[in-house]
């Protein structure tokens, strides 16, 4: 596990060596383990020597219910939702401390976003973030802001107390709008996604670059909603 886990957005190719930096293993130790994660398939040699996360992984993610599952049922809307605004649209659901984004439709020339799929959003800072911190219980609350909040641009929220009256607006409302916490000229909207039990599962939101894009929310709002129908909300 400590293997697999060295390989990051950042760093997705690793040589041997390198493995061998991060894992703390022993040279011989992590050829070994290394070589029946590859006869396995969670890893691939390129041609280079270096290693690579394999598709056996990729499959197995597949079988997440939170994966794939809601990825089929939200594609069809997120659609839509990305031709009606030509804006950046994601879907991330809550992972331990972090908004995990498991789809995104990107427009060409939209504002550049730090987000991409399979990469992770901090909680307070995002769009996703709040409106899954929002739903989540006062120990999660607790984990998020206990270490301090990072400050990602001169507009993030780093008072806990005014994180707090933020995610009460968010609950009140059922969206979160978010303007330039994250990156410079982004600004953002997102709404969640329930499941039968009116439990928030995902959130939906769209990013883009005019400090409008608040006034898109009735149609994030409607297609996270219609998503949720489409999960038997």
């Amino acid at each position: 596990m400590a293997i697999l886990d060295a390989f990051t957005q950042e760093h997705p190719e690793l040589p041997l060596a390198q493995i061998c930096r991060l894992t703390g293993l022993r040279h011989a130790t992590a050829h070994r383990l290394v070589g029946e994660l590859t006869a396995w398939g969670a890893l691939e040699r390129l041609p280079s020597g270096s290693y690579v996360i394999g598709l056996r992984l990729w499959e197995l993610g597949t079988l997440n219910p939170r994966g794939l599952p809601l990825r089929v049922r939200a594609m069809p809307i997120m659609e839509d939702l990305h031709a009606a605004t030509r804006q950046h649209v994601q879907l991330a659901v809550l992972d331990g401390t972090d908004a995990l984004v498991v789809e995104k439709i990107s427009a060409a020339g939209a504002v550049p976003v730090v987000s991409q799929v399979g990469g992770r959003l901090p909680l307070h800072a995002s769009a996703v973030g709040q409106v899954l911190l929002a739903h989540a219980g006062e120990d999660l609350f607790t984990e998020v802001v206990r270490d301090g909040l990072a400050r990602f641009t001169p507009r993030t929220v780093t008072d806990p107390a005014t994180l707090r009256l933020t995610l009460a607006e968010c609950r009140r409302t059922g969206v979160a709008v978010v303007r330039e916490e994250m990156s410079g000229d982004a600004y953002s909207v997102a709404a969640p996604i329930t499941d039968t039990k009116g439990r928030a599962v995902a959130a939906l939101s769209v990013v883009g670059a005019d400090a409008r894009t608040h006034l898109l929310v009735p149609a994030v709002v409607l297609a996270g909603r219609g998503i949720s129908r489409g999960l038997g909300a």
